[in-house]
């Protein structure tokens, strides 16, 4: 095993007994010590970008990569959900940035990759972003049809996300939060004043 990797999202089913899931395990397996890693495509801005060597032969030099930075093994990419805008009818999709990190770090140019599980197509869709070729096995038709549909939409350019584009822009205003009746904001107020009285003890 050479990683396990979490996956991080902010949105999913609201849970009332127990804390709401909000990750999945990606684990990471190769058969030998011969494998493929390519860092450089998949490396991400680096935190502290204009840092330098504050002393040896070094010394004013920067000290980071300019490519930036290994990624780590938590990423942190928005889940496919209704107004998400690669959603299709599929149940469980899986969004393209996060299988792109995988296919660009983890293959090469013109190569294969298998998906024996295809579902809505994503693994393909990504290895067809990045210059691969792709295969699945599904039992589905209906989600045959959508990996169809998805690749031409792929190939029209309004498919995915872009890589890297910020989760949240803070600059935008968020959305009003609507509620349907005044027993709903009763509920709110109810729970604000709770709140209160325990921080004041």
């Amino acid at each position: 095993m050479r990683n396990r990797i979490i996956w991080h999202f902010e949105h999913g089913l609201h849970c009332t007994k127990r804390f709401s899931g909000r990750y999945e395990t990606i684990v990471w397996f190769t058969k030998s010590d011969d494998y493929i890693f390519n860092l450089d495509p998949v490396r991400v801005p680096q935190k502290y970008p204009n840092k330098k060597y504050f002393k040896g032969p070094r010394v004013g030099q920067y000290s980071c990569n300019p490519l930036g930075k290994n990624p780590g093994d938590l990423w942190i990419f928005p889940n496919v959900k209704n107004n998400h805008v690669e959603k299709t009818e599929h149940l469980y999709q899986f969004p393209v940035e996060l299988v792109d990190r995988l296919v660009l770090s983890m293959t090469n140019k013109k190569d294969w990759v298998l998906d024996p599980f295809l579902g809505s197509g994503t693994s393909v869709i990504s290895a067809l972003r990045h210059g691969r070729k792709g295969i699945g096995a599904e039992t589905n038709k209906k989600y045959v049809k959508i990996t169809h549909d998805r690749i031409k939409q792929f190939e029209k350019g309004s498919l995915t996300r872009p890589m890297n584009t910020p989760i949240h822009d803070p600059k935008k205003p968020a959305k009003s939060i609507q509620y349907k009746s005044d027993k709903q904001l009763d509920q709110i107020n109810l729970f604000n004043d709770s709140r209160l009285d325990i921080y004041q003890g």
